[in-house]
């Protein structure tokens, strides 16, 4: 069984966007959905710099485009058959789209005010967000605690994400949770899935009620607790609370194990949800789509293990 994924914010890197904006009519598509937005999302995949993506209000939007494109030049949802769909964070936006939730425009349109949004919370207070690489989930989580830290991505294969204020994440550092071996800063403008979002969520609900979500064609992996959403309502609903509350992508991958995966394509910029899966599901096959030049090996999986 496939499952196709799609990243979320951090894994976007300056020019990613050039080499898939050379396949046909890809252009054109990035154009309409730049003017349906009002953000040149051509400008920012190819000629801005590193500052410049990391803007929430920008990243994000960038990312859903991305993988909307990129998974776009791999096939039609229909003819690639995956058996599940689930994103990180911002990713599940993408996934709503693969899962024929929403439509493109409808997407982007929400995430552009989710980036919004959570720009405007994350500018209240200078938070941010950091990687534990290694050590026992429930250690790490006790000690993020008593530093006043949330976990505010389970991302299973030994990796916690911390979120909270930079003096926090600051006495982290230098405090690092027994068995952790680094701590690494992730390029975020906030601390993303915490209290600190809450007041994203009311204007994100706002937009959301000017859309008509479809039921999943597939099934949609939710980021909430790893439970597959039958309802395009749900859906919507868990896209909205979810900007401040934990990532639980440990029990998305728990399900997909549950479900019988056999391989997961990340669309692009893929590479992060890959490596999780090669160390928490294996025997898994897996592929991210970094460039157009993966497309040709991301078909053969396909076609390996696409349900009849």
């Amino acid at each position: 069984m496939l499952v196709l994924v799609a990243p979320g914010q951090g894994a976007q890197t300056p020019g990613f966007l050039t080499d898939w904006l050379a396949l046909p009519g890809a252009a054109d598509r990035v154009a309409a959905w730049s003017d349906a937005i009002g953000l040149d999302l051509a400008h920012f995949g190819t000629k801005a710099d590193a500052d410049e993506i990391r803007d929430t209000s920008v990243a994000q939007p960038l990312l859903v485009a991305a993988g909307i494109l990129s998974a776009s030049a791999l096939g039609d949802i229909s003819g690639i058959a995956p058996g599940a769909v689930a994103g990180h964070s911002v990713g599940e936006i993408t996934a709503a789209v693969f899962a024929g939730v929403l439509d493109d425009t409808a997407a982007l349109s929400l995430v552009r005010r989710r980036g919004l949004a959570m720009a405007e919370a994350a500018a209240v207070t200078e938070t941010g967000m950091s990687a534990l690489l290694g050590g026992d989930p429930e250690v790490s989580v006790a000690h993020l605690e008593k530093l006043g830290l949330t976990p505010a991505n389970v991302n299973g294969a030994g990796q916690i994400v911390a979120a909270g204020t930079m003096e926090q994440l600051a006495a982290l550092a230098e405090d690092k949770p027994d068995g952790v071996r680094k701590v690494v800063p992730l390029k975020v403008a906030g601390a993303f899935h915490t209290h600190h979002m809450a007041p994203a969520v009311d204007k994100l609900a706002e937009a959301a009620k000017a859309l008509t979500p479809a039921d999943p064609k597939v099934t949609y992996v939710s980021n909430k607790d790893g439970q597959a959403v039958a309802s395009g309502t749900e859906v919507l609903e868990r896209l909205v609370g979810q900007v401040a509350n934990p990532v639980r992508w440990d029990r998305c991958m728990e399900t997909f194990k549950e479900l019988g995966v056999t391989a997961l394509i990340e669309v692009c910029p893929g590479g992060t949800l890959t490596g999780l899966a090669k160390r928490a599901l294996p025997g898994v096959k897996t592929l991210a789509l970094k460039s157009p030049a993966d497309l040709d090996a991301a078909r053969e999986l396909v076609a390996e293990h696409t349900q009849a």
